[in-house]
């Protein structure tokens, strides 16, 4: 297995994680320790979630590490689309392509783990 650092989706999950910090920058100040604290918790958690897998011993682990970075991918998802709703931004649609690509990324990376050495 490549280092994680390697993968393609854990680049891009970095990227998106570099792009939430970014973006909840100018979010309310009451939103602090709410809102935007937890859309930082889940960017960070996708590519963390992604390293931490790969470094387990056995496939079983790492894919259970990807599913829990495609839940803290989603969670990401309805937080911005909430941040949305509240107008705390003005469009969304780029981060959540992103988003997508993410999704695809890691599904198939878990469908060739999956696959290898079956």
């Amino acid at each position: 297995m490549k280092d994680h650092k390697d993968l393609d989706v854990w680049k891009q999950s970095m990227f998106l994680a570099e792009q939430i910090y970014g973006l909840t920058k100018d979010f309310p100040l009451d939103e602090k320790f709410g809102l935007v604290a937890q859309m930082k918790r889940s960017a960070v958690s996708v590519p963390s979630n992604i390293a931490e897998g790969a470094v387990r011993k056995g496939k079983k682990e790492f894919i259970q590490f990807l599913y829990i970075a495609m839940g803290s991918l989603s969670e990401l998802e309805t937080q911005l689309y909430l941040s949305y709703r509240l107008q705390f931004m003005d469009s969304i649609d780029e981060v959540i392509t992103l988003i997508e690509k993410i999704k695809q990324l890691l599904f198939g990376l878990i469908r060739y783990i999956s696959k290898r050495d079956s």
